[in-house]
């Protein structure tokens, strides 16, 4: 963990005076507050990474969409590795999809994401009272109430939901359990750090509404 945190240490940095400028600017608009720092930066980091956002979701969705066919092609040709690969390739070229693209944004945005970890994880707020925010009493600590936690675990439900289209048994696990797991490291994470996920989740739901608004994004059920 040290090791992760001296590497995005000048991410980290950079991060923290951002959040500082904009509490200085909650401060100068009469209602000081860390918590709406925090929840002003996530949302300019999310708007400045939509491009990369975009690209992702999609690849995603393009990538979960060919996933029957791709079963189809895996089962004719399991004993024909090589034929399996060009079918796989042309379908691919076909679709106009790159395996790769929804892993680029990703390790893009990966280092922001990581700097932004642990600038909250570790922040220290300069007094008692700069770190109350709503129900926190303290936003160095973990909710007392649990309603970030559980506010986590919804948005990440709700943010998969959307982005998945094949409904395999595999996925429908996996949409459970990772909201679930992030739910319960969130009880103990600092509530200021559980502010940035939840509205980071948030602004992803209200993103990936707008690239689909209009669409049918309603998962499809794996095919018998």
């Amino acid at each position: 963990m040290e090791f992760f945190s001296t590497l995005f240490s000048p991410i980290e940095s950079l991060l923290r005076f951002v959040l500082e400028t904009l509490f200085a600017i909650t401060s100068a608009a009469g209602f000081a507050s860390y918590g709406w720092a925090i929840v002003l930066l996530t949302i300019i980091i999310k708007m400045i990474l939509y491009p990369l956002t975009v690209k992702q979701v999609k690849s995603m969705k393009a990538m979960q969409e060919l996933s029957p066919k791709m079963k189809k092609i895996q089962e004719k040709y399991k004993d024909n590795p090589q034929m399996m690969q060009q079918k796989i390739g042309a379908l691919y070229k076909e679709a106009g999809v790159n395996p790769l693209a929804g892993c680029l944004p990703l390790l893009i945005q990966m280092p922001i994401l990581m700097g932004m970890y642990y600038s909250l994880y570790n922040f220290t707020y300069p007094s008692e009272a700069s770190a109350v925010f709503l129900w926190m009493p303290n936003m160095s600590e973990p909710d007392p109430l649990y309603i970030l936690p559980v506010l986590s675990a919804l948005t990440t439900f709700l943010q998969q939901k959307m982005t998945t289209t094949e409904m395999n048994p595999q996925m429908k696990m996996m949409m459970f359990i990772m909201p679930l797991f992030i739910g319960w490291i969130s009880i103990n994470f600092p509530s200021g750090l559980v502010l940035y996920w939840v509205t980071m989740n948030v602004v992803q739901i209200a993103q990936q509404w707008w690239m689909y608004r209009g669409e049918n994004t309603a998962p499809k059920k794996e095919a018998a």
